[in-house]
């Protein structure tokens, strides 16, 4: 194989890791904007989740294209995007400039996941893209843990005006670098044909039949199932973004310095989590297992381990709870990182896979939306209490096991489906599965 890929999918986790830090550099800074600007925590939770609907929003059309386009044009424009309008919420002074400039940041972040799903799928044999997607996934987990720390700092020292300043020009230097290092494997001078040629033949063939229109992929449900799954992980997930350093701070007494220290424990954690989850799949597939069993095992039971999200909210120990929540997100992390295999396993062709990646991550970013308002609604109601949102994580994450094992049918690149009945084959789209 190329060993260039281990290159590229480093870039991958390194614009994730950007893409997390920026995200979550708002929910470091929450309780200073609600003083400053003098939000409430509906309001608040209202603003967090603003950047969900334009996320959720674009996926579909930003995996669209990546796939047509190409990853290197597509992940310059999308980094670049999402830097400049995390700088500008420097100069906010209402709830209303904030709401817009979430939404814009929404727009740019849309395209870093289905660009990564399409890197790992170019670049790496089905036999180690679960450590790929791993790798690129835990980026996620390194920017929530390096923002508490740095952002926290940044507050300290600077206020947080100027840390969103800081974290936005973070993007920008990225830009530069993989703009001069990144290029698809057929079109980088350092790929021999060789290794290209044995690059390809490790990568799943295409099902014979007709060509799977775009739209079609709506009929399977195995596509459903990976979107309604990805949300159910994704609600749990979206608390440790959005509200967990506000939860620390009000529910649990942690002070600015502690929340930089102690409350990353939980992020740090999952970084090896989702290396070993991704590790672990690759492992039984290369034994003899199906692909489907190993994704399928990985997940679900990482699904299930994080469930204990809900004995978080009820335990009196600040360090329980703290080892309850360490658990759960490394146990999604688990899971995660065999989730973002499913498009490269699954899709029809190579000009799929970024946009099946839309589709599932559109679906699960709903799971933001949802999270964040109704934590902060729920706050609002319950005069500061944390229990009804961290046991219906939990709930969710049981039916996101359920999910996978009974919905999402076998990991094999989708077929293509028979037409509607009372259309005609030239016409019609695949059919349902």
């Amino acid at each position: 194989m190329p060993r260039l890929r281990w290159t590229m999918i480093v870039l991958c986790f390194v614009a994730t890791t950007i893409n997390y830090v920026d995200r979550a550099t708002m929910s470091v800074a929450a309780p200073f904007i609600q003083r400053d600007l003098h939000l409430g925590p509906a309001v608040m939770g209202t603003l967090m989740g603003a950047f969900f609907w334009t996320y959720a929003a674009m996926q579909v059309p930003g995996g669209w294209l990546v796939d047509r386009l190409g990853a290197r044009l597509v992940y310059a424009l999308a980094v670049g995007w999402w830097s400049a309008f995390t700088a500008a919420t420097a100069l906010v002074q209402g709830a209303g400039a904030i709401f817009g400039l979430r939404f814009a940041l929404g727009i740019g972040e849309a395209g870093s996941y289905p660009t990564n799903a399409k890197v790992a799928s170019l670049w790496f044999p089905r036999s180690e893209r679960g450590i790929a997607s791993a790798i690129f996934d835990s980026g996620s987990r390194t920017g929530s843990a390096l923002s508490l720390p740095i952002v926290a700092a940044l507050v300290g020292l600077l206020g947080w005006r100027l840390a969103f300043v800081c974290t936005g020009l973070l993007g920008l230097v990225w830009v530069v670098v993989w703009l001069a290092l990144y290029r698809d494997p057929d079109r980088h001078r350092a790929v021999s044909p060789e290794s290209l040629a044995a690059l390809r033949a490790a990568q799943p063939k295409a099902p014979d039949g007709p060509a799977v229109p775009w739209r079609s992929l709506f009929r399977y449900r195995t596509v459903w199932g990976m979107m309604l799954g990805f949300f159910c992980l994704n609600f749990s997930f979206y608390f440790f973004t959005t509200w967990f350093p506000t939860y620390l701070m009000q529910a649990r007494g942690f002070s600015l310095a502690q929340l930089g220290t102690v409350g990353m424990l939980p992020a740090l954690a999952a970084i090896p989590a989702g290396l070993c989850g991704g590790l672990a799949s690759d492992a039984l597939y290369r034994r003899g297992w199906s692909l489907t069993v190993a994704r399928k095992s990985c997940i679900a039971g990482g699904l299930l381990a994080s469930s204990v999200i809900v004995l978080s909210s009820f335990v009196t120990s600040t360090v329980a709870a703290l080892l309850l929540f360490t658990l759960c997100y490394s146990s999604l992390a688990f899971a995660g990182a065999n989730i973002w295999a499913l498009p490269g396993d699954v899709a029809p062709s190579q000009d799929h896979v970024a946009s099946l990646g839309g589709i599932q991550n559109g679906a699960a970013n709903l799971a933001g939306i949802a999270i964040s308002t109704f934590t902060g609604v729920m706050l609002q109601i319950t005069h500061g209490s944390f229990v009804v949102p961290l046991c219906v994580a939990g709930g969710f994450c049981v039916l996101g096991a359920a999910t996978y094992l009974f919905v999402v049918g076998p990991l094999a690149p989708l077929p293509s489906l028979p037409p509607r009945a009372g259309r005609t084959a030239r016409t019609a789209p695949a059919g349902r599965a």
